[in-house]
């Protein structure tokens, strides 16, 4: 486990309560926790959500933004251990959800098999299409989560 990781959970902001938490937390640093999101863009899609209150990426505090230096070299390479994703994809979108967050999408070329479900990326090679879902029950999400968690650098 990473020096800067959590050792006890911080208080959940809107948007982490949004994306499941506590259920979909896979790890917790100073300043971002790493979340599954509940509805899989392609496999591992993630959310990454800062513990700042802030509305805008600007706002975020310097140890924010120095510690997601870490974490992104981190969080690519476990995300690679686990899934071997072909490219990875950061969207900052936050029009519904007002904390600074990322979207972190694994692309796939070709579909992938967890759990005996097949995990396609029907936006390859554009962009994800965000309005496509793979369907995936509270236990597979739960053993994705564990997956990645065993991945963790």
């Amino acid at each position: 486990m990473p020096d800067n990781m959590q050792p006890h959970p911080i208080v959940f902001n809107k948007t982490m309560r949004k994306f499941g938490a506590p259920d979909t937390v896979i790890c917790q640093y100073h300043n971002w926790s790493i979340l599954l999101r509940p509805m899989q863009l392609t496999l591992g899609s993630i959310v990454l959500i800062a513990h700042d209150q802030a509305s805008r990426f600007s706002e975020i505090n310097q140890a924010s933004f120095t510690e997601l230096y870490e974490i992104t070299r981190s969080l690519e390479c476990t995300l690679n251990r686990a899934f071997t994703y072909d490219k990875i994809n950061y969207l900052m979108l936050m029009m519904v959800d007002p904390d600074v967050h990322f979207h972190v999408i694994p692309r796939y070329l070709k579909p992938k098999i967890f759990n005996n479900i097949e995990f396609t990326d029907p936006g390859w090679p554009n962009a994800p299409d965000l309005n496509h879902v793979n369907k995936t029950s509270l236990k597979t999400n739960l053993d994705i989560i564990t997956h990645i968690k065993s991945c963790l650098e």
